[in-house]
């Protein structure tokens, strides 16, 4: 199984999203496998946007970023990267298709309402940068049988 990061930004937290969208997941059968709210500060903003730093909008980016609170999450399921990417929508919310969390919920490129990891490879960075390895869990809920077929887990 893959874990992913997704992160609630300031236009979902301030908009009271966060449930609605923490419940479209686990109603998919993803795994919430961390969760925590925290501020986000200068730096970690820098490397996680670091190949938007020397973007003109990147000023703009990182205050909203700081406007409020965000909620990450790391979530777990087989093909968790490309099932969360799918349930996001594209990034510019005026163009996601409806059904997806910035279809339903957005009408912004830059408040888009969630940040999702792209691939395996920077989830898994991803999920280092906003939590420690201690606040990652590795558990199977007593519905993971009517998650998954016995070959798919």
């Amino acid at each position: 199984m893959e874990t992913t990061l997704v992160l609630i930004k300031p236009s979902g937290v301030q908009r009271g999203l966060a449930g609605k969208i923490i419940a479209r997941f686990e109603q998919k059968g993803l795994i919430i496998a961390g969760t925590k709210m925290m501020q986000l500060n200068d730096s970690i903003l820098r490397e996680h946007y670091a190949h938007l730093v020397d973007r003109p909008f990147f000023p703009s980016l990182e205050r909203s970023m700081q406007s409020s609170p965000i909620i990450a999450l790391a979530l777990r399921g087989v093909d968790a990267v490309a099932v969360v990417r799918a349930m996001t929508g594209v990034t510019n919310s005026r163009n996601a298709a409806p059904g997806t969390i910035r279809g339903d919920f957005g009408m912004s490129g830059q408040e888009n309402i969630v940040h999702a990891s792209d691939s395996p490879e920077n989830a898994a960075i991803e999920v280092a940068r906003f939590f420690k390895p201690e606040e990652v869990f590795d558990y199977n809920p007593c519905t993971i049988a009517s998650i998954y077929a016995p070959d798919e887990k």
